[in-house]
């Protein structure tokens, strides 16, 4: 397929008017072709209008339509093959391993909507019958069903090109509720959402939905993305990046006529509790498995284990041997922008700068275009005093906590922000002292794991990737698994409404009751 570096509006190539753009290989730093060019205001405004008039009529459609429709996407991408593949190494840096997992995750959330949508249970469809004998006041017929929100803008994030980008995770749950989905595509992978765009724009014209259910915009800058949100006819965003980032947009929703909710998942540090009979069993075993899942894809990771807390003794300085071992051989990587490699130069030149903060080890340096990893300490006092020490490195860089004893290792947890996930290490001899910690976790993060990290999500009906603000803005959500398709919906009752007025999910009376019982 060739690349056109063109807006899809409509479903037809659209030349951007705005300033032009190139993607860099950040290997080598070289600009990539084609370019591509942003959307002016007239063109989003073009977007968000074929979107609203394709809302009504998209909402509307069969269940087993627009499950097959999700379908349709998945084979599209899959189709695109090795095109798309090597692209996203291009332009990325990440190995073919990693892009080909991507893409397996990509499509195997699309087909888990598709299913969720065939199932239907997401509707949550009501019936409570009038009854005009009850006394003293008769009782209406009451008839309950979620409805989507309308056109959601979706912000292609840059860590993931593919699951959580042009059809990843926001995507997939916003068109299986029945939004249109207008997507700003992340300038760093342009060629990448553009082939994975094309496979969404031919979907749309199999299935035979209006032409405004997708749409894909491409910017160098803020205004695309500001201008949609801003947009009345946008209902929803879906965001994936910095707390900066996801913050400013939050302003902008909150600042409109009609406010619209913003899923956007910022920051989180994924904290790491290593308990005192866990260390002395396993402590080397345990800081082997922390360095390797610290450098995994450069710790370019929302949920990369970004903090250790520990209390100080045997177990611990075991984990620390083993860790700054394994840390030393780490080769130098490529982090997937420039901006994002400088932006974690600056980082970790921060943690060295503090009095408090020592450096414990690092890995192999590289080219000017790689980043080492670095491992740090500090004590607990130090981390209490300065909650500068909180913000999160995006990269393979960590800080160990430690503790004098159980009381000031809870202090620590007790300051923490909100988090995507929290780990626990723990032997049995640990799980009394842990299961008291756990009520107070709860309220911290939206996942909580033991004996592992949370770098690897699993699309799961029970999973959740969200947390306490600052991790998202709504901690009540989640961007991946089936339960992110709630984002998009909204509950609307109808009374006394006669057969022929409702929608037709309602029209089925046993139905309904059978799924009220």
């Amino acid at each position: 397929m060739t690349l056109s570096g063109d807006l899809l509006i409509g479903g037809a190539n659209v030349r951007g008017s705005a300033a032009t753009f190139a993607a860099v290989n950040p290997a080598n730093g070289s600009p990539m072709q084609p370019s591509f060019a942003g959307a002016t205001r007239e063109q989003i405004d073009q977007a968000a209008s074929l979107a609203w008039d394709a809302f009504p009529v998209y909402k509307e459609t069969s269940l087993e339509d627009r499950a097959r429709f999700l379908e349709a996407i998945a084979e599209g991408i899959l189709a695109l093959g090795d095109e798309l593949v090597l692209r996203a190494i291009e332009e990325t840096g990440l190995p073919r391993g990693r892009i080909e997992g991507e893409r397996a995750r990509t499509v195997g959330q699309l087909r888990l909507f598709a299913k969720e949508v065939r199932d239907g249970a997401f509707q949550e469809l009501r019936f409570d019958p009038a009854d005009a004998d009850r006394k003293p006041v008769a009782k209406p017929d009451l008839r309950l069903r979620n409805i989507a929100l309308g056109p959601v803008a979706v912000f292609g994030a840059s860590n993931f090109p593919l699951a959580f980008s042009v059809a990843g995770g926001d995507t997939a749950s916003a068109l299986a509720a029945g939004c249109p989905v207008i997507v700003k595509a992340h300038s760093a992978h342009p060629g990448t959402s553009a082939l994975v765009g094309k496979a969404v724009v031919g979907a749309v014209a199999i299935s035979g939905l209006p032409r405004g259910t997708f749409a894909l915009l491409f910017d160098v800058g803020f205004e695309v993305g500001q201008t949609l949100v801003a947009d009345h006819r946008i209902r929803a965003v879906g965001f994936t990046g910095s707390r900066r980032g996801g913050t400013a947009l939050m302003k902008i929703a909150s600042e409109r006529k009609q406010p619209i909710p913003v899923y956007a998942e910022m920051s989180s540090i994924n904290p790491v509790i290593l308990y005192p009979n866990a260390l002395l069993g396993r402590g080397a075993e345990i800081g082997k498995s922390f360095a390797a899942s610290l450098t995994l894809g450069a710790g370019q990771f929302c949920t990369n284990p970004g903090l250790i807390i520990a209390i100080e003794g045997a177990g611990l300085d075991a984990f620390i041997e083993s860790a700054a071992a394994t840390l030393a051989e780490a080769p130098a990587q490529n982090m997937l922008t420039g901006g994002i490699c400088e932006a974690y130069r600056k980082g970790v030149a921060r943690l060295l700068a503090a009095s408090s903060v020592s450096l414990i080890s690092s890995g192999k340096n590289g080219t000017a275009h790689q980043a080492s990893a670095a491992l740090f300490q500090t004590t607990a006092a130090a981390f209490l005093a300065n909650p500068e020490l909180q913000e999160e490195v995006f990269g393979a860089a960590g800080l160990i906590v430690r503790c004098h004893d159980d009381s000031e290792l809870r202090r620590v947890v007790e300051s923490l922000e909100g988090q995507l996930t929290i780990a626990l290490h723990v032997d049995a001899e640990d799980v009394a002292a842990a299961s008291q910690m756990i009520p107070q976790l709860e309220l911290l993060a939206g996942r909580l794991l033991v004996n592992g990290f949370g770098t690897g999500v699993e699309v799961s009906p029970a999973m959740v990737h969200g947390g306490p603000y600052p991790a998202t803005s709504d901690g009540r959500s989640t961007s991946v698994g089936t339960l992110a398709i709630y984002r998009f919906l909204r509950p609307v009752s109808y009374q006394d409404f006669p057969v022929g007025l409702l929608p037709t999910p309602l029209k089925d009376v046993q139905a309904a009751a059978r799924v009220q019982k």
